[in-house]
């Protein structure tokens, strides 16, 4: 028989915003993550180094309602959550320091915006197929001048990013099982 290679579950990573929405229950959150596991039940859900930096920020210096919940989301996220917090290899940090300040000279995303931009490289660096982000100025992205971006020196992968309300309302919504 035949070497048959078996499609790849996609990788999932989830913004800063959207675990911090989770921690405190955010309904159209909830049931974002409640759509993915019914539709994608084999999906890996990561949280990349740049986001788990802003939760652990948040945590220490925000006020108190955002930094209960960013410290809620850190202590959440392996158990029970199940998600699977991100490192990259040194290597790895130049190539996203480089491609998020590609991003940000496209003006695809605001100088101001380095972190996101960061989140966008990281998330293509570790092959992400879905980014959950409730930024509009990530949502509302050029894919196809990010792909060209993330695809052109280095290959990398261009993540499609969407809202939890979007997962929600728009992608499985006319899929009933």
């Amino acid at each position: 028989m035949g070497n048959t290679l078996m499609p790849q579950p996609p990788i999932i990573a989830v913004d800063t915003n959207v675990l911090i929405d989770f921690a405190d229950k955010d309904e159209t959150v909830v049931d974002c993550f409640s759509t993915l596991k019914k539709k994608l039940p084999k999906a890996l859900i990561v949280v990349v180094p740049t986001v788990i930096a802003e939760l652990v920020h948040l945590s220490k210096s925000a006020e108190h309602e955002t930094a209960a919940l960013s410290l809620a989301a850190l202590r959440s996220l392996r158990s029970p959550w199940g998600f699977n917090p991100l490192n990259l290899i040194p290597v790895g940090h130049g190539i996203v320091e480089e491609t998020a300040r590609k991003i940000r000279a496209a003006r695809l995303l605001p100088q101001e915006e380095l972190h996101d931009s960061m989140i966008v490289a990281e998330a293509g660096l570790t092959n992400v197929t879905i980014l959950l982000t409730s930024d509009g100025h990530l949502s509302e992205i050029n894919h196809d001048e990010l792909e060209t971006i993330l695809h052109g020196d280095s290959d990398i992968n261009c993540p499609i990013i969407v809202t939890p309300w979007k997962v929600v309302h728009d992608y499985f919504n006319s899929v009933h099982s």
